[in-house]
C-alpha cells in the first residue's frame, strides 16, 4: 500500500519525531542533528532535525548535553519504555478503562496473549521493581475462548 502523506507532501511530525527516535535508539551513544540527519532515510533539512530534537528534549523525551557549539542527544528512555509509557498514556485518557483493556486483550494474537500470561503470572522478563503493583492476576486475562464468546 502507498505511503499517505498529506497533500503537501510533508512528513507528519509524529512521523518524523519517531524517525529521529529511531535512529537514536540503534545508536550506541549520543548524537549530534547533524549525525541523526545523516542517517535518516530522505534527508530533511538540517534546521528540521534540530527542531524535532530540540521539541523532543522539550517533552522530556531526550536529554542532552553540550558537544563543542552543538548538542549531542539521546533517548532518556529504550524503546519499549517509550512504548510502554505511551501505552499507559492513551489508557488514561480513555474514559472507560476496562472497556479499553477488554478490547485490547481481545485483540491479541494467541503468542501475544501466552506472553502477556506469563508476564502477569510471574513477570520473569521484568525486575520486580519496574512493575506497577496493581498488576492483574493471569485469571483476570480471559482465554481465547472467553474473548471468542464477547
Amino acid at each position: 500500500m502507498a505511503e499517505q502523506r498529506p497533500p503537501s507532501g510533508r512528513r507528519a511530525a509524529g512521523e518524523l519525531e519517531g524517525s529521529v527516535l529511531a535512529v537514536l535508539w540503534a545508536a550506541p551513544g549520543p548524537l549530534t542533528a547533524a549525525q541523526v540527519n545523516e542517517r535518516l532515510p530522505g534527508r530533511l533539512a538540517y534546521t528540521t532535525v534540530v527542531t524535532i530534537m530540540s521539541r523532543l528534549h522539550e517533552k522530556g523525551t531526550l536529554r542532552r548535553e553540550r558537544v563543542g557549539r552543538s548538542y549531542a542527544y539521546a533517548p532518556v528512555r529504550d524503546e519499549a519504555a517509550h512504548t510502554a509509557r505511551q501505552m499507559h498514556s492513551l489508557l488514561q485518557r480513555g474514559s472507560d478503562r476496562e472497556a479499553v483493556l477488554a478490547r485490547f486483550v481481545s485483540d491479541l494474537t494467541d503468542e501475544d496473549e501466552e506472553l502477556v500470561q506469563r508476564l502477569l503470572a510471574g513477570h520473569p522478563a521484568l525486575p520486580s521493581s519496574a512493575l506497577p503493583s496493581s498488576a492483574l492476576p493471569p485469571s483476570a486475562v480471559p482465554s481465547s475462548a472467553e474473548r471468542e464468546d464477547r
